[in-house]
């Protein structure tokens, strides 16, 4: 069953960017990422997923339901994780909880303290009391406390330290694994590569990528490091050089016989030539972007 799907779904600002043509589809029971920088529009998808902002024309349905018509069945099934934590400052933390729930006309007393001990959250602070990161732990409990059948979370790890970070996937997991549809929106490449089945690229409000992580991770790039030198030859067309005193990395994509023979000429002592992970991966298709510009 498809959770989400989007035809041509667009939101403009006048001269401002936002998202243009977003074809999107998410399958029941995915766990799903979206990637990119800061501003390239994933939050504007989000918003205007979950209905907070009109779309200027284009299509979506979560559920199966149009996401203007159905807002109100829509958002009942959804755990939503803006990602600026935002409450009432006076509030103790127990009473933002309960008042989530009872917004959503939910019984979720069991399920709240279930995370507050696992996110070791003090309920009895009050909002302005809290750093970044237990404000997202504020976050994460409204999000997930009524169960819901979908989870869409944007941005949702900055603040958190390593440890906590580790909990809150570990609580996903657990959620996916029980059957919930997971959609993720991050900057951090490794929080995809590293949970998500799929995912999606987005570059300036478009989608420039669309497969499972896998697959997005199979490109034609090498991580090259020649050791021995400090530059690589103009020709080779090496993208993202980093020089270092043991050598010079690089990524390159073009023909290896033709790398072979470059580095024949040169001084090295050795070479290593590997796969890129997912970061630079995300960085290749970028630059390809913009070179079909």
């Amino acid at each position: 069953m498809v959770l989400i799907e989007t035809q041509d779904l667009t939101k403009s600002y006048g001269k401002s960017r936002g998202i243009r043509n977003l074809n999107l589809r998410v399958n029941e029971g995915e766990f799903f990422g979206f990637i990119g920088p800061n501003g390239a529009g994933k939050s504007t998808t989000i918003r205007t997923l979950l209905g907070l902002i009109l779309p200027t024309s284009g299509q979506a349905r979560i559920f199966g339901e149009d996401i203007v018509r159905g807002k109100k069945e829509i958002l009942s099934n959804v755990g939503y994780m803006p990602s600026e934590a935002i409450f009432y400052n006076s509030m103790k933390v127990r009473d933002v909880i309960s008042f989530s729930a009872k917004m959503r006309n939910a019984a979720c007393a069991t399920e709240a303290k279930r995370l507050c001990e696992r996110l070791q959250l003090d309920v009895e602070k009050r909002i302005e009391e809290l750093s970044l990161g237990n404000r997202k732990k504020v976050a994460i409990v409204c999000a997930l406390q009524h169960m819901p059948m979908l989870c869409i979370l944007d941005e949702p790890t900055s603040g958190l330290d390593p440890l906590m970070q580790k909990e809150f996937f570990d609580i996903l997991k657990e959620r996916h694994s029980a059957g919930a549809t997971i959609f993720l929106s991050s900057h951090v490449l490794s929080e995809i590569q590293k949970n998500c089945s799929r995912a999606g690229i987005i570059k300036e409000g478009e989608l420039i990528a669309l497969d499972r992580v896998e697959n997005l991770s199979k490109t034609s790039a090498r991580r090259v490091v020649l050791h021995g030198v400090t530059s690589v030859p103009e020709y080779l067309q090496a993208k993202s050089a980093e020089v270092s005193e043991d050598g010079v990395s690089f990524l390159y994509s073009g023909d290896i016989r033709e790398l072979l023979r470059a580095t024949a000429q040169l001084p090295i002592y050795d070479i290593s030539i590997t796969e890129p992970d997912l970061d630079e991966v995300f960085m290749h298709y970028y630059e390809k972007e913009e070179e079909n510009v």
